[in-house]
């Protein structure tokens, strides 16, 4: 949103500084900008400006080192309006004028947008590797349909007593024969689930 700085008491008390001139094609705000004591500030828009511009309320305060944003709705112009905006401190004491100048929006032709060719294909993306229960349902599906039940029950088997052997018996020679079963079984398990 363009915004029309103002600054209040800065010079003296009830002085304003604004530009002479102030040009736009839409809706704007007045930010009153107060460098000394709170004071009171009337706007009035003259009758040029008025028949396109409005304020929703005519005097505000602005306290001590305060800034204070008033809105302006503009409408839409065909043609350029001029006007003037009159800033009022002190009930009179300080006054400023600025020209403003409504114009019409400018024109826009269509407007051409560029893709990058990047954004022409999908990116390729690896599927979501599934949760580990919806993996283990899968497994123990295939391993029902390829009757690897009772398989899967004989490896259970194998690998419980071969952990009961290794406990109970302190040898390395059967620690190693131990080891072997444990690997042979949990082969023979991932076989009948992954195929």
């Amino acid at each position: 949103m363009a915004t029309l700085s103002v600054e209040l008491n800065g010079d003296g008390v009830h002085s304003i500084q604004a530009p002479d001139r102030f040009t736009t094609s839409r809706p704007f705000s007045v930010e009153l900008q107060n460098l000394g004591r709170s004071t009171h500030v009337h706007l009035h828009l003259d009758d040029d400006l008025d028949r396109v511009a409005s304020l929703a309320a005519v005097n505000h305060f602005v306290e001590d080192e305060g800034i204070r944003r008033v809105h302006i709705a503009t409408d839409e112009v065909e043609e350029p309006v001029r006007g003037k905006l009159k800033v009022v401190t002190g009930y009179g004491s300080g006054v400023a004028y600025v020209d403003v100048a409504i114009e019409p929006p400018p024109e826009r032709g269509p407007e051409e947008v560029v893709v990058d060719e990047t954004f022409a294909k999908p990116p390729e993306r690896s599927p979501a590797e599934p949760p580990l229960s919806q993996r283990l349902a899968v497994a123990m599906d295939r391993l029902v349909e390829n009757g690897g039940i009772p398989a899967a029950v004989v490896a259970f088997l194998a690998i419980l007593v071969a952990i009961l052997v290794a406990v109970t018996v302190e040898s390395v020679l059967v620690l190693v024969a131990v080891g072997v079963v444990l690997g042979i079984a949990l082969a023979a398990l991932v076989f009948l689930l992954v195929w």
